[in-house]
């Protein structure tokens, strides 16, 4: 009897694809990137980071809390810790000394894209500069 020999491929590695406040807001809101997102689910790992459900908590209405928790149910969240913090302070700090400055929120949630090897989708491009950061733009309406 011949061997039988089976062919085994590599799993597909998803990528993390970290969500940004204003794409999750558009999510809520019922916009295209809700759609958008749920057809990347074949490819990516959909993420976000603590900053950002803070950013979304703070702003809900109770009558929309139901929602957030189905939205950051399908979500990884992921953590910041000090890699994270001091990559961000390193980038606030460089920008600052070339008379730039970054929001300390932004460059968290930047931090922990790079630092988790995540690409970001946002609606606000030009608020995430720093370098080694992989950015698609999920403006509204795309």
């Amino acid at each position: 009897m011949g061997a039988c020999t089976a062919r085994r491929t590599a799993p597909r590695r998803l990528t993390l694809l970290l969500f940004d406040t204003t794409v999750l807001i558009d999510v809520l809101r019922g916009q295209p990137a809700g759609q958008r997102l749920l057809a990347l689910r074949r490819t990516v790992v959909p993420a976000t980071s603590a900053i950002n459900v803070e950013e979304i908590v703070r702003g809900l209405r109770e009558s929309e809390q139901p929602a957030a928790d189905r939205l950051f149910a399908g979500l990884k969240v992921l953590p910041i810790g000090r890699p994270e913090a001091e990559l961000a302070g390193a980038w606030r700090r460089d920008f600052a000394a070339r008379g730039v400055t970054l929001h300390q929120a932004d460059c968290l949630i930047a931090a922990t894209a790079v630092v988790h090897g995540a690409r970001l989708a946002t609606g606000n491009v030009e608020d995430f500069p720093m370098p080694g950061l992989t950015v698609e733009d999920w403006t509204a309406g795309r």
